[in-house]
């Protein structure tokens, strides 16, 4: 399965990267958790409701969250929201 970052969520995780090596770390093991099972497993997956409905959240932290959406072939990552 394929994995397709939104601009932003892109630049989110290439922040992480270099600023926040934990929050990186986490952010890597709820991907490689979504490739797995994506709705199931660590940090707490829900389906989301309103404008983002189709999408599903898991909890990097207490702020942040990975959000994404499962299509056959791929996973689509979005950010959550335009603050870092």
């Amino acid at each position: 399965m394929k994995l397709v970052f939104h601009e932003q969520a892109w630049d989110d995780y290439l922040y992480w990267q270099k600023h926040d090596r934990k929050l990186h770390g986490r952010l890597n093991t709820l991907i490689r958790e979504c490739m797995r099972t994506p709705f199931s497993g660590a940090g707490k997956p829900e389906p989301l409701k309103g404008s983002l409905s189709g999408w599903w959240s898991r909890r990097l932290n207490r702020e942040h969250r990975l959000v994404y959406r499962v299509h056959n072939d791929h996973i689509e990552v979005r950010d959550h929201d335009q603050e870092r």
